[in-house]
């Protein structure tokens, strides 16, 4: 099971990804970015599904230059 810190606001997610907290805010609004869900009035994400995400990214842009 998750402990609780392993729930990350949008600030340090936005952190961990090097990006403004508008980007990560935009994202979410695209559902573009790393899973999220609301935790009563607050966005939270699972520290679990940024990493997921980054590597999703990642293999994305790997592919892209070697077409």
């Amino acid at each position: 099971m998750n402990e609780p810190d392993d729930l990350l606001t949008t600030a340090e997610v936005a952190l961990i990804l090097r990006a403004p907290i508008s980007t990560v805010r935009y994202w979410r609004y695209l559902n573009a970015g790393p899973k999220c869900f609301k935790l009563g009035r607050r966005v939270v994400y699972r520290r679990a599904d940024v990493h997921i995400w980054l590597a999703d990214q990642e293999a994305a842009g790997r592919g892209r230059a070697a077409s």
